[in-house]
């Protein structure tokens, strides 16, 4: 597909998500009058800080053309091992922090080289890094919860409001601003790097990429890392804004992430997408999710909703690569 044609895509399919988020959030303001409050639209945006930062890492590896089922796993797993690093050896915050992101890179970097080096399709080797994972989450903990109540500073990383401190009355997460940090950082990486049309190359044609005398087994490693490394930011913010460690937590992350990602105009066909519409598309699930908990709707029926959408996100992403290539 032609750059020019790709980002065309994109942008469209980006425009209909943001038109999708603002009748959304009128919808529900008209609804609810406790929809559009100050503190609901907060905790929205709190929400989507996890669940945004993990559809940012597994971008990139849409893009390429793979899919990864192991991050809300490889999350909770990062926080483990956060809580092992600050809660049982009591090492410095900072170590905690680049624990988490080591952690991340470390598996992703495993994973990659499952899809690269072993030709493992992507679905299952990231299946199964996602049982592994898990299972290794309840080994280390001895399926009990790490807390950080000892750990000073913890729960500021994504409960505390630097902005808020700056402008009283605007109480801003942290997370909020650590995932908009994130996706700048990711979104810059795609569109002035070498990584970056890299991502885009191997999701476009791979093989061409290949023949053209690139490593491109390095590459697609180099990404899985890169994204296991923004998971690991995932699971510190979870951890922090639970103030623990939960060994059992995480299942089911990866499904809103995707939805997130694909809603956003990523196709799952790769080789197109942006961080600034799996963003729209990861508020969208957090609009979605907390307008329908404050209509009092069912948590079984919000589940149906919420896999309704990823059924509704596939198929249209399905007839816009059918339109294109007929086009």
């Amino acid at each position: 597909m032609p750059a020019q044609q790709r980002r065309s895509g994109a942008a469209r399919q980006m425009l209909l998500a943001f038109a999708s988020l603002i009748a959304l959030v009128i919808g529900f303001s008209l609804a609810s009058p406790n929809f559009f409050q100050v503190s609901n639209i907060m905790a929205i945006l709190q929400a989507t800080s996890v669940n945004g930062v993990l559809a940012v890492g597994v971008t990139l590896i849409i893009i390429t053309g793979g899919i990864d089922l192991s991050i809300g796993t490889l999350m909770t797993f990062c926080a483990v091992m956060t809580g092992v690093v600050l809660t049982w050896a009591g090492m410095p915050l900072i170590l905690g922090v680049l624990t988490a992101i080591g952690t991340g890179a470390a598996c992703g970097l495993v994973s990659g080289m499952f899809v690269a080096r072993m030709k493992i399709p992507p679905f299952i080797a990231t299946l199964g890094m996602m049982l592994m994972l898990k299972g290794l989450s309840l080994i280390v903990t001895g399926t009990k919860p790490i807390y950080f109540n000892d750990t000073p500073g913890f729960t500021q990383i994504a409960q505390g409001s630097v902005v808020g401190a700056l402008i009283p009355g605007l109480p801003l997460p942290n997370g909020v601003l650590i995932l908009f940090l994130v996706a700048a950082v990711t979104a810059w990486i795609l569109g002035r790097t070498v990584l970056g049309r890299y991502t885009f190359a191997l999701g476009s044609n791979e093989e061409a990429v290949r023949l053209s005398g690139v490593n491109t087994d390095a590459w697609k490693m180099a990404i899985y890392a890169l994204a296991g490394g923004i998971v690991g930011i995932g699971g510190l913010l979870i951890s922090s804004r639970l103030n623990s460690a939960q060994p059992a937590l995480g299942l089911g992350y990866e499904l809103e992430a995707i939805a997130a990602v694909v809603i956003g105009g990523t196709s799952l066909a790769g080789g197109r997408g942006t961080i600034l519409g799996t963003l729209i598309g990861a508020l969208i699930m957090s609009v979605l999710t907390n307008g329908l908990r404050v209509l009092s709707v069912a948590p079984e029926w919000q589940t149906v909703v919420t896999g309704a959408i990823i059924i509704v996100a596939v198929y249209a992403d399905q007839l816009r690569r059918r339109k294109a290539s007929q086009g």
